[in-house]
């Protein structure tokens, strides 16, 4: 139960029980509620605000841009904003309040990482994994195709045998939200794939329809996954950690280095939003060509 400490805001250690036995939110989450808001009272405070249900959108700003001034990450204030916002949504719902405050005030946007990829020459090097064993086959599979066709990584354990087109080279892909798409595979994917088809019933159990299996015969989980390719990448020699969506931002990066097609990669990385997939572009691209098959460089066929 979250107690009432000494100089806790009436409204406050109210919202804090809401959160708790209303909204059932963990202990620690209603703690960093207590923590955010504090420091918004303590600001109140300091400009003489006594009372938080007596202050406008631009004390709510003037608070935004004080903490944006002492260095306050985006991401955090963010997350100081938004408690504020349901702080006041709540006192809006108690009727204590005529009009939320915190709405419309939104914290600086932080500045979009560009993702980690590998060069074509790293990923010639990863891909070339040695061993002849059933496993050693199953890896090499998932790191191409993972590179073949910018998977998800809950998309490639999710797989079934059934979903491989093997008659046209294409892939059924049920992605985020349920939404379907169909990507190409590589040449190499699909020389890969289809050596590891051949060793699978070593492993599967019986029925078992997961394209990529376990050592039980089990359908593979996303954690065992990470986990193989982090290390073979250690086994081949990359100089940092290789994680599986690395693999898809160098699929999307080299692609766009090709082709300049980026309506074309945001359909093969199924992003809902083009704005997504133009992380891509502070790539130069080298020259216009096919989107796919002549672009992207593990499916290019040979001369």
């Amino acid at each position: 139960m979250p107690a009432e400490r000494d100089g806790d805001h009436p409204t406050l250690a109210a919202f804090l029980d809401h959160l708790h036995y209303e909204r059932r939110l963990s202990p620690r989450t209603v703690g960093a509620y207590r923590r955010d808001l504090d420091e918004y009272l303590h600001w109140l405070d300091d400009q003489q605000i006594s009372d938080p249900r007596r202050v406008a959108s631009a004390q709510v700003r003037a608070y935004s841009a004080f903490r944006h001034r002492r260095g306050l990450a985006p991401k955090s204030l963010q997350r100081h904003l938004s408690a504020i916002r349901a702080w006041y949504r709540f006192l809006l719902r108690e009727g204590q309040i005529k009009i939320n405050p915190a709405d419309g005030v939104r914290a600086p946007k932080a500045a979009r990482r560009l993702p980690h990829t590998l060069d074509v020459d790293q990923l010639g090097r990863l891909l070339e994994l040695p061993g002849d064993e059933p496993l050693d086959h199953r890896d090499r599979a998932i790191m191409e195709l993972f590179y073949s066709s910018g998977l998800r990584l809950s998309e490639l354990v999710a797989l079934d045998v059934g979903d491989m087109r093997r008659d046209d080279g294409l892939l059924d892909i049920t992605g985020k939200g349920g939404k379907s798409r169909r990507v190409p595979v590589g040449r190499m994917a699909n020389a890969a794939i289809e050596t590891w088809l051949a060793v699978r019933p070593l492993l599967a159990a019986p029925g078992e329809p997961a394209l990529f299996v376990g050592r039980r015969g089990s359908r593979l989980g996303a954690r065992t996954v990470e986990a193989r390719l982090r290390q073979r990448a250690v086994e081949q020699g990359m100089p940092r950690h290789v994680h599986p969506h690395m693999l898809r931002h160098s699929f999307a990066s080299h692609l766009l280095e090709s082709s300049g097609d980026l309506r074309a990669v945001q359909e093969l990385l199924g992003h809902a939003d083009i704005g997504t997939t133009q992380i891509y572009t502070h790539l130069d691209f080298q020259h216009l060509a096919q989107v796919y098959d002549a672009a992207h460089p593990r499916s290019r066929r040979k001369r």
